[in-house]
């Protein structure tokens, strides 16, 4: 299913139109997740990512699917943990702990679903690894600053992860050479692109006199220069 949505004013576009930016008063359901095949415009990518995984990457990773299994489990158990911090840093929005807890538990329904995948080939879960993808998009997180300030940070660098994420999902959902792996990514699509809308959304409710527009934009234009770095090993962020 492809949605129709649009928001220019944000700077968010892809190679088909997407929608506004959310807000909590007017959810997004995964029935309409934001996604849409990119290759009619190469210049624009899914979710207003500014730049596109090489598509190589693919072949790099399906080299070795235990590992790459192995750290797409990994991501969704950080996932979960990110969404419990989320929780215990602001317990005072009861509707950001609620809707912490549903993502907790999608994420590690994810994990349970990936080691699936891990078992039905014969392969082991290795242990957890690293993610320097993550850990470089954590330092453009505001030091200091107001409270408000802070919880608009957290929101937009947990966004940006799910944009790449369902980026690489739907790469792997059309050039893995592995076509139960395609069916199975492009499934796991629609829950990242409502995790993105989540988070922007929650962004914009509490975020005072922030201007979230232009601090998401400044995400989107940090993790550009990050990506001269990654697409080039077998991770899924990597």
């Amino acid at each position: 299913m492809v949605a129709t949505f649009q928001d220019e004013k944000n700077g968010i576009s892809t190679s088909c139109p997407l929608s506004p930016v959310p807000s909590p008063q007017s959810p997004v359901s995964a029935k309409h997740a934001y996604f849409c095949p990119m290759a009619s415009n190469p210049n624009k990518v899914m979710l207003g990512l500014r730049l596109p995984t090489d598509p190589r990457w693919v072949n790099i990773v399906e080299k070795d699917i235990e590992e790459i299994l192995t750290d797409h489990a990994y991501c969704e158990q950080k996932a979960a943990s990110n969404a419990i911090s989320c929780i215990v840093k602001y317990p005072e929005y009861s509707d950001v702990v609620d809707e912490m807890v549903r993502i907790c538990n999608e994420e590690m329904t994810h994990f349970g679903m990936v080691h699936d995948e891990l078992k039905k080939r014969g392969l082991q879960l290795g242990r957890e690894r690293k993610d320097p993808y993550v850990h470089d998009l954590m330092e453009f997180i505001m030091k200091g600053g107001s409270r408000e300030a802070q919880f608009v940070d957290r929101m937009l660098f947990a966004a940006m992860i799910e944009a790449r994420s369902c980026e690489r999902f739907r790469l792997l959902s059309e050039e893995i050479s592995d076509h139960d792996l395609r069916e199975f990514y492009r499934s796991l699509m629609e829950s990242e692109a409502e995790h993105y809308a989540t988070f922007i959304g929650f962004a914009r409710k509490y975020s005072g006199n922030i201007d979230v527009d232009t601090r998401w934009k400044e995400f989107l234009e940090f993790e550009a220069t990050l990506m001269g770095k990654y697409g080039k090993g077998m991770t899924m962020h990597g």
